[in-house]
């Protein structure tokens, strides 16, 4: 059994172990955690984010629904879905082995780019043209919360599984995906350009107008996500610096074009109706 196989089985059992931990039918919203106590800042924005849009609608994630139902909200983490889960936002992650995509049906609201939502066509599963990462819509969601003040040239956000590397070369300006994630929003906005192997580095930069830079600093993450993310907001495929001295040459790549407006209105709120 390959590695990726064996997660997937361990996930699946642990979710079926777990049971239903509320006791009544309620939404679980799905986003990856790495092993251990620690979060990894992207991921944990699907809580976030939904925690927030829930609240502002009147309702909360813990509540009882009229039937039992899974959210997938961003991340690349659609190998872990299964017949019947809900797509807002989530894609494919393009170092997986497709044949780990074990589901037929899904229920899909908007996907993060195009190349998740021909994958899913290939499969036989409709998705709306709605694309885009819901951390994009943070600047909507916390108003006034969060603002640039840019106090150093740059910031260094590595991706989880590059910041060992990262720490190792001494990088300087370093925002860790490890912290919380008020605070790595709060680090990002204080640079003038974001240099990032981070998704979500570059995603949170972008979505408050600050320029960014992909940096490949591993071949550890496939570029799939990072492509789909650039053609979903309207740009071509992603143009990596090697090294943060490069991504300061090349500067910020061009601006996202995203309808915030589309991507909330495809918010699956409909899976909070109340019970009978």
């Amino acid at each position: 059994m390959n590695a990726g196989l064996a997660l997937l089985n361990r996930l699946v059992k642990a979710k079926d172990d777990a049971g239903d931990a509320y006791g009544y039918p309620h939404v679980e919203l799905f986003f990856w955690k790495p092993e251990g106590s620690r979060l990894n800042f992207g991921d944990h924005l699907a809580r976030v984010i939904v925690t927030k849009l829930l609240a502002d609608r009147g309702h909360l994630l813990e509540e009882e629904t009229a039937r039992p139902r899974r959210l997938f909200a961003i991340g690349s983490v659609l190998h872990f879905a299964a017949d019947g889960d809900v797509v807002w936002g989530s894609g494919v992650n393009g170092k997986v082995d497709p044949q780990l995509h074990r589901f037929r049906a899904l229920d899909v609201r908007a996907v993060r780019g195009p190349l998740t939502r021909d994958f899913l066509a290939a499969r036989g599963i409709a998705a709306p043209p709605v694309y885009g990462d819901p951390a994009l819509l943070l600047p909507a969601l916390f108003p006034g919360r969060f603002a640039r003040d840019a106090q150093r040239p740059y910031a260094v956000v590595p991706n989880l599984h590059d910041l060992e590397l990262a720490q190792r070369a001494g990088m300087r300006h370093l925002v860790s995906p490890t912290w919380s994630w008020n605070r790595c929003v709060a680090e990002i906005l204080k640079a003038e350009l974001v240099v990032s192997s981070s998704l979500h580095g570059i995603i949170i930069a972008e979505a408050y107008g600050i320029p960014a830079r992909y940096l490949r600093l591993s071949d550890t993450e496939h570029l799939f996500k990072y492509n789909d993310y650039m053609l979903g907001t309207g740009r071509k495929e992603i143009e990596p610096a090697g090294s943060v001295e490069e991504a300061l040459e090349m500067g910020g790549m061009p601006p996202p074009v995203f309808d915030a407006d589309a991507l909330l209105a495809a918010f699956p709120l409909d899976l909070w109706s109340r019970p009978d």
